[in-house]
């Protein structure tokens, strides 16, 4: 009989042993990459869904991602989590306060590329806006302190008496002198006061409007402002709407299209006639050219029975806005119609809702958009900061003091 080795059947076992280990190993490393992939292909699906601004309407209940990535459920405050609910996520929501502060963290447009800051602001869209009463009556304060809207937006009988020897916005050499005949085309008092209306647009002209379908929203405001006659015809009007309670008319208009009033007379009445019982606002004293032809149209007015009010922006308050929004980076010969109309609807008005507000040839998602939404003629160049007034309202919105709207409103 042969003699038989008394280990080897020991080690028969522990190899089968390390097998097994080996085994065993092997598959919980495959389970936890399959579990850890599942995850991130989750995590990165629906990341993809807030930069794309799909709607979260599938999504109900609370998922809950820690910093590094595990999932954690339950509703509970605290750590950095992402909310799902049938539609945006909330305002105060952490994630909301996340993106909120990724475009705040951005002081001046020159620290990122245009790209960059689209990008934050297209991330932003999932989150709902919603009014900070805090930041919004903060900035009205300042507002009040350095402009005061409500006193003197407009050039009354109260805040220019007779006689007064007005200085023009831009001619600071030049004065013109209120005398009766101009004294009477003045109101009496101004004809809005502080917080009057309840939620205000302000309707700009970028290109940005185009297809948005936002007409409906825009004429359910409450008071609506427009900027240099623009069209509103049955073309637009589903993405402009109709509605217009202000607009105001550069004189520059009046020149170019009407012949300074000394002919076409009825073309521009006519004109007018799309804007109803809009009220016109004039920068009649800003420099010393503009005053005869804004004071015409008050004139042409009168002569075909239009009850139609004409107001001329005061000097002094154009002068304080432009100040002001120095202080904030504002760098330009003049600020926009746009951005003045803004200034004083968050005086005027409780809650502020801009459109067609965007100062760059591509829009958030980088598509090429046209400079107006009704044709592509730029403006002179060096003579607004478009982009720097948009920047300042991106960075409003993202403090709830207005509301900017960049998309589609169907």
């Amino acid at each position: 009989m042969g003699y038989a080795d008394p280990t080897s059947s020991r080690d028969l076992l522990g190899s089968r042993t390390l097998f097994f280990i080996f085994i065993c190993a092997f598959a919980l490393v495959t389970l936890l990459q399959q579990i850890l992939y599942g995850r991130n292909y989750i995590k990165r699906g629906l990341q993809f869904s807030w930069q794309t601004g799909e709607e979260l309407g599938n999504w109900t209940g609370i998922f809950n991602f820690t910093d590094d990535g595990a999932v954690k459920t339950g509703s509970h405050a605290g750590g950095r989590y992402f909310e799902f609910y049938e539609g945006p996520l909330d305002f105060n929501s952490t994630k909301c306060l996340e993106l909120r502060q990724d475009i705040m963290d951005v002081k001046v447009l020159s620290m990122v590329k245009e790209s960059e800051l689209f990008e934050r602001w297209k991330s932003l869209q999932i989150c709902k806006w919603q009014l900070n009463t805090t930041e919004a009556n903060s900035f009205k304060s300042a507002l009040s302190r350095c402009c005061n809207a409500p006193t003197f937006l407009v050039t009354t009988q109260k805040n220019t008496p007779l006689g007064t020897k007005l200085r023009y916005e831009v001619d600071t050499s030049g004065i013109f002198q209120i005398n009766s005949e101009i004294f009477k085309i003045f109101p009496k008092e101004m004809p809005y006061y502080r917080s009057q209306f309840k939620k205000c647009a302000v309707i700009g002209n970028g290109g940005i409007l185009k297809n948005s379908r936002c007409g409906k929203e825009i004429d359910n405001a409450d008071f609506v402002f427009r900027c240099n006659l623009p069209p509103i015809s049955e073309k637009y009007i589903d993405d402009v709407g109709k509605k217009t309670d202000v607009v105001t008319i550069n004189p520059s208009i009046i020149t170019d299209r009407f012949n300074k009033l000394e002919k076409w007379r009825r073309p521009f009445f006519e004109v007018l006639q799309e804007y109803e019982n809009a009220s016109l606002l004039l920068p009649a004293f800003y420099n010393t050219r503009n005053t005869d032809v804004s004071i015409r149209v008050k004139y042409v007015l009168d002569d075909f029975e239009s009850q139609q009010a004409v107001y001329y922006f005061h000097p002094l308050y154009l002068i304080n806005v432009s100040r002001f929004w120095l202080t904030q980076g504002v760098r330009a010969k003049r600020v926009s119609s746009g951005l003045i109309l803004v200034t004083a609807a968050l005086e005027l008005c409780e809650e502020v809702h801009l459109y067609g507000f965007w100062g760059f040839p591509m829009n958030p998602s980088g598509i090429f958009i046209t400079h107006h939404y009704y044709d592509n003629v730029k403006p002179r160049p060096g003579f607004h900061a478009m982009p720097s007034e948009i920047f300042n309202f991106i960075h409003m919105h993202s403090k709830g003091i207005l509301r900017v709207h960049t998309g589609s409103c169907s």
